[in-house]
């Protein structure tokens, strides 16, 4: 009787564990702007925690063109702690910024 007793505790706090809600995150908000061949705009976020917003933009950099990318992102890691991540990308190249990186 003691084992069947102590199978339904192990059982029960099992069953009692915080599930990983992010395989069941809902869309909260989608916005996607397709400007054309000059650029775009999207942004979401889900009901886990995540968001995104990203720009794009057709620049003239002298006598060539390229294409200027800012955007964000956050979300909830396993830590409880929401993270940021601000970034450009340019003729410069990736440059993400956030408090959660090494600083060189």
């Amino acid at each position: 009787m003691k084992t069947f007793i102590v199978l339904a505790v192990l059982i029960a706090v099992a069953l009692a564990a915080p599930l990983d809600d992010s395989r069941n995150a809902q869309i909260l908000r989608y916005e996607n702007d397709n400007i054309g061949v000059d650029g775009y705009k999207f942004a979401y976020e889900t009901s886990d925690g995540v968001a995104r917003e990203e720009t794009a933009e057709l620049r003239n950099i002298g006598t060539e063109q390229a294409i200027v990318v800012r955007g964000t992102v956050s979300w909830v890691g396993p830590d409880g702690v929401t993270y940021k991540l601000d970034y450009i990308a340019d003729e410069n190249g990736f440059q993400p910024q956030g408090s959660h990186l090494p600083v060189a």
